[in-house]
């Protein structure tokens, strides 16, 4: 009974929350495409608005697209409204992720939502990665079933990094913090990096380890983004230094980000993030015995409540994807197609 009682308690706060943080997350300024932005691959696939305030992503046989921010950034706040592509979804992965993976190619940082397509048409699941100086081998990952239909309307997506911790966000409600361990050395980002948004063929591990591929039959898959945010210290990738007229000046820049709402996690938010991850989260590292036999990573805010809920390879034993009786018709007529260009990931089950 106490935690039920908890549970509700905190799914009430994750409401209030949601409600009073979103007149301080729309403060948060948006810019027009070409003002961060330009095109990353995909040519005809990446379709610009007339206001230049949204993008649509396209994947068909012939290619993914995707676009990279104009400038690298060096801790910030980074934050988009995305709209996921409806029907049969399998094989499909959109990604909206920071990355300097061009400047360093083994030793690369990065920190992702990646949405993972369902033959279950609005049932996508969506991942969340940190790796820090090429950690991918032992990377920090998390996965989770969304609330909502993500292909009906648009959702905020957002990232909080700062040099002590990281934030992600889904609509104004936090969903993981990962608070900079000393022992987490080099796996914790610190080098500059870029934003990106792509989508692409990801049949062969996306959706049930590979088992379910992308079928073009329901080409082309087509993703939104508009409300794009990249608020942070502009930086040059290899010196790693920002962009500015230094001292001061790059002194105010972090603090103002460390003292933003969105930098600062509060009990009521702490608590909505716990009652999310109670209700959604299907996978996570932090209690991977198998994965990592050694014991978990010195960052995980672990608890003995909490690991009851999940078997020895880190999956949930309590939140279960329930499939749609459309999506079974149009799974069993799922087949394989071209793997369009994209970029590598670790993989999923």
């Amino acid at each position: 009974m106490a935690v039920k009682a908890a549970l509700l308690l905190a799914a009430a706060a994750w409401v209030c929350l949601s409600a009073a943080a979103a007149s301080a997350f729309d403060e948060v300024p948006t810019v027009a495409f070409e003002e961060r932005f330009s095109p990353l691959f995909g040519d005809g696939n990446l379709v610009r608005s007339d206001d230049d305030r949204s993008v649509r992503l396209l994947l068909d046989r012939r290619s993914g697209s995707g676009f990279i921010s104009s400038d690298y950034y060096l801790h910030g706040f980074f934050s988009a409204s995305i709209k996921l592509p409806k029907d049969y979804t399998a094989g499909v992965v959109v990604a909206f992720y920071l990355s300097n993976g061009d400047v360093y190619e083994k030793t690369h940082d990065e920190l992702d939502f990646e949405f993972l397509g369902s033959r279950w048409g609005g049932q996508w699941r969506v991942q969340t990665n940190v790796y820090g100086n090429g950690s991918t081998s032992h990377g920090r990952e998390e996965r989770y079933l969304l609330p909502f239909d993500p292909t009906l309307e648009a959702h905020r997506y957002s990232v909080l990094w700062a040099p002590t911790h990281i934030i992600f966000y889904i609509d104004d409600t936090p969903i993981r913090e990962v608070i900079r361990h000393p022992e987490m050395g080099g796996d914790f980002p610190a080098k500059p990096m870029a934003v990106y948004a792509t989508i692409w063929d990801g049949s062969t591990w996306a959706t049930e380890g590979g088992k379910y591929k992308v079928n073009y039959k329901y080409a082309p898959f087509a993703s939104d983004f508009s409300d794009l945010a990249a608020v942070g210290p502009r930086a040059d990738p290899v010196l790693r230094v920002p962009r500015s007229a230094g001292g001061d000046a790059d002194l105010q820049d972090l603090l103002g980000l460390m003292t933003a709402d969105y930098a600062v996690m509060t009990p009521q938010k702490r608590a909505a993030m716990r009652a999310f991850r109670a209700r959604q989260m299907t996978y996570t590292v932090c209690y991977d015995a198998v994965r990592y036999a050694s014991g978990p990573f010195p960052e995980c805010d672990n608890s003995d409540e909490e690991r009851d809920n999940f078997s020895a390879w880190g999956e949930s034993k309590t939140v279960v994807m329930r499939p749609r009786a459309r999506g079974r018709r149009r799974g069993r007529k799922a087949g394989a197609g071209a793997v369009a260009r994209g970029r590598s990931t670790v993989a999923s089950s």
